[in-house]
């Protein structure tokens, strides 16, 4: 909630109607204003921001607004009959998702984990899905100017999983394609799904 302040720095009289209602009125008009507000606010933060992460000393970005956790290795429950990719399924604070190895959904040789791999948890159209990296790195601001499309020459595996090439001073980060990464209609029959 904004904090009003008068010329002499002490909060300000609120003489909006919201603000003269009587205590027992109903406020969920203003609630209501306020929260698109905050969701407004929240958005223009998370613009431009990305997640840096290591995948085989490469150096990858992800768009900080799929990102909902970053998380420790936990125990992976095994599911069978499912792409080596998809390691299994894990509880997340009550909540069943997948977990995604990314550097085998990228076609590369399985790594064993160790104390720096971790769980990037993310959200793509209503689904919750670890993703399995080797380190988090730092979270940076590229701008629009700072991002072009990938080039069309690359036919590694991992070329469709890339959205664009994120140019931050003299590095580059390749930009991750959620939506790509998690195209496979599996995920939802293994929870994840809100």
């Amino acid at each position: 909630m904004n904090s009003l302040k008068g010329r002499n720095g002490r909060p300000a009289r609120d003489s909006s109607p919201a603000a003269t209602k009587r205590p027992d009125t109903d406020m969920t008009e203003s609630t209501a204003t306020n929260t698109m507000e905050l969701e407004e606010i929240n958005e223009d933060t998370m613009r431009n921001k990305f997640l840096v992460f290591y995948l085989d000393n490469q150096e990858f970005a992800i768009a900080i607004e799929y990102v909902v956790d970053i998380i420790n290795v936990q125990p992976i429950t095994r599911i069978p009959n499912v792409p080596g990719y998809i390691k299994g399924i894990t509880n997340l604070r009550g909540k069943v998702i997948p977990i995604v190895d990314v550097r085998i959904r990228f076609g590369k040789e399985p790594q064993d984990y160790n104390d720096r791999t971790c769980i990037i948890v993310v959200e793509v159209v209503g689904l919750q899905v670890g993703l399995v990296i080797d380190q988090v790195s730092e979270v940076i601001t590229l701008d629009d100017e700072d991002i072009s499309p990938p080039p069309s020459f690359n036919a590694g595996p991992e070329a469709r999983f890339i959205q664009g090439i994120g140019k931050a001073g003299r590095s580059i980060k390749l930009i991750l394609d959620c939506k790509s990464v998690l195209d496979d209609n599996r995920f939802e029959s293994m929870g994840g799904a809100e």
